[in-house]
């Protein structure tokens, strides 16, 4: 077992997140499994952790709005005793219903709130982990598919914006870490990506060699948790070798 008493992740009722806080329950940390608006979906993954003897509690929160931190924060603090871990895994952007500018509103301007939020109730000693895209990552050097350019440029706004805190956070041993992967099978947004770009899955699967599955890549969120590496490291999670040749890096 750790030493981390609470977590917080993002975006948990389902995929990648649920994964994630499932796996550091396991671990023995109480996790406040965050949804938008599908209570009965985060319920369920709160069920399945506490079956297995774990602590978690589901909490609504919209990370957009001014109010929706907190209380993802008082939830951990009044149920687990303390926050030690972030993981900002909660992102969109493609939906089409949720007005102007809602990509850099969540990639980027929720992240940080969230994070700025929380800071002052981060155990000293903490870890936030950022979840991005290669194709995020890499945007600013190697270019995407039209229909997740927006959302990869502002993915990357978000990842530079968390990136500048890093001093802040260092002044509570706060290591910050960006877990990047690429497009995931059965995530919704290679789905729809797919749907609007025929054949861009199997052209992804081809040159990566293979595409990680939600349990692979939140098995990796969840290592980089305790991972023992320097404060603002990029773990790169398969298939990364054609951005970074394209990159130059």
């Amino acid at each position: 077992m750790c030493e981390f008493k609470g977590a917080i992740v993002t975006g948990s009722s389902r995929g990648i997140g649920a994964v994630t806080a499932q796996l550091l329950a396991e671990q023995g940390i109480g996790v406040v499994v965050n949804y938008r608006a599908k209570a009965p979906r985060a319920n369920k993954i709160v069920a399945a952790i506490e079956e297995k003897g774990g602590k978690a509690v589901a909490v609504g929160a919209d990370l957009t709005s001014a109010e929706g931190p907190q209380a993802l924060i008082d939830a951990a603090v009044e149920n687990f005793g303390s926050l030690d871990v972030v993981v900002l895994n909660a992102s969109g952007g493609m939906e089409t219903s949720m007005g102007e500018n809602y990509a850099l509103r969540l990639n980027r301007d929720a992240q940080v709130a969230m994070l700025q939020a929380a800071l002052p109730k981060l155990s000293e000693g903490g870890r936030v982990v950022f979840v991005t895209s290669h194709q995020a990552h890499f945007i600013n050097e190697v270019s995407t598919m039209d229909a997740y350019d927006a959302v990869a440029k502002s993915k990357r706004a978000g990842e530079d914006a968390l990136r500048e805190m890093i001093p802040e956070l260092a002044e509570k041993n706060i290591t910050f870490v960006v877990v990047s992967g690429d497009m995931i099978e059965g995530t919704i947004t290679a789905t729809l990506l797919n749907r609007m770009e025929p054949g861009a899955i199997d052209a992804r699967r081809e040159a990566a060699g293979k595409l990680y599955s939600v349990e692979e890549f939140g098995a990796e969120v969840a290592k980089m948790v305790f991972a023992d590496v320097e404060t603002g490291h990029t773990e790169l999670v398969g298939g990364a070798g054609d951005f970074l040749t394209q990159s130059g890096k």
